[in-house]
């Protein structure tokens, strides 16, 4: 009779431990699931999310938007007004775009994307050249003059680091160069104010569209590199003479690597978003000076090529086809774009230096 209860017992432990098998199994699949069920709609989401913030920005009215500011601000619309209106905007627009400014990211989804990254850097190049030029030449009367104490604080500004996320952030940096800009615009739009001036001059066009030529000259050899080509080493400091003579030519292989082709293809989109826009505002404030050269065409021509190489892009992704193959190639596409905008640049500069 004690080794029936006994058996009892122990068959009820057994069974007992069976029912908590059982419970611990599907608790545990149930917790799996259900943290796998989260962590696919996070994924979901971030995607979602990720795509909203790769949208690139329209093409916005530069005209209109300085006249808008300056009637806002109750500012006088005087020479440069729209050129740095125009400067300060895009700028802004880096910033306070869907999704913000995303190069330097530290958590999903901006931490996965790095094609917007590459089209904000686009940017700031343009941004960083012209606020140069600003400081270098638009704003003083000749080379011994002494600089605007505003642009000489907004040109490092923009030339900080564009991927520190703290300690101070590249946004922290960038809105106090746009606010450099707008102390600037406040004294050159005040008549009781002379030491701010803008100087509206076809030698100081030249030398900024010289480091436009020299950006898009860069651009179109990068994007042509998407295709391995074999081309003569012009980059050599000095040329080997051969024993008869006649210089030796070096040849090197040029290929963009291939996880860096949509890279340069869209920092190529933000530089030509960033150009178009400031040689519209050019268009503007240089208007005497490009009819007097008989230019006027040449900067519409400039825009133009550059407004195109910003088209929708319909791909999912950048293609890199031969050239001539099957599959398309974008880079060459927009290679072609910028290398027709860099040639109307360097015929542009001809026109003010000789015409």
């Amino acid at each position: 009779m004690l080794n029936w209860k006994n058996r009892k017992t122990e068959l009820r432990d057994r069974v007992d431990d069976s029912v908590e098998d059982v419970r611990s199994y599907f608790g545990g699949l149930w917790l799996s699931r259900a943290l796998g069920g989260l962590l696919g709609l996070y994924l979901l989401v971030a995607g979602v999310v990720g795509w909203y913030w790769s949208q690139e920005p329209g093409i916005f009215p530069v005209q209109q938007q300085a006249q808008a500011a300056a009637e806002s601000a109750q500012r006088s619309l005087v020479s440069g007004y729209t050129t740095v209106e125009t400067l300060k905007t895009v700028a802004s627009t880096l910033l306070d775009k869907d999704g913000g400014y995303l190069s330097n990211d530290l958590a999903p989804p901006g931490l996965w994307l790095d094609n917007m990254p590459s089209w904000e850097y686009g940017v700031v190049v343009q941004v960083r050249d012209m606020s140069r030029a600003l400081r270098k030449d638009f704003a003083r009367s000749q080379s011994q003059s002494t600089e605007d104490p505003d642009l000489a604080k907004a040109e490092p500004r923009f030339n900080f680091d564009n991927k520190s996320w703290a300690l101070p952030a590249t946004e922290q940096e960038y809105r106090e160069g746009i606010k450099s800009l707008d102390r600037y615009l406040v004294r050159l739009s005040d008549p009781s104010q002379p030491n701010a001036q803008f100087y509206s001059r076809a030698d100081n066009l030249n030398n900024w569209l010289g480091d436009v030529a020299t950006r898009l000259g860069s651009l179109s050899q990068r994007l042509s590199a998407s295709v391995g080509r074999v081309r003569l080493n012009t980059d050599l400091k000095d040329a080997v003479v051969a024993v008869d003579g006649a210089p030796q030519l070096s040849e090197e292989i040029v290929k963009t690597p291939w996880l860096q082709i949509d890279n340069v293809f869209y920092e190529a989109r933000g530089q030509a978003w960033a150009l178009s826009h400031l040689l519209r505002a050019i268009e503007v404030d240089f208007a005497d000076v490009l009819a007097k050269k008989n230019a006027t065409v040449s900067v519409r021509q400039i825009i133009r090529e550059l407004e195109a190489a910003q088209e929708p892009l319909w791909s999912p992704m950048i293609l890199n086809g031969s050239g001539y193959g099957v599959l398309a190639n974008h880079s060459l596409v927009m290679a072609n774009y910028i290398s027709r905008a860099n040639a109307a640049i360097i015929d542009l500069r001809t026109l003010l230096t000789q015409g």
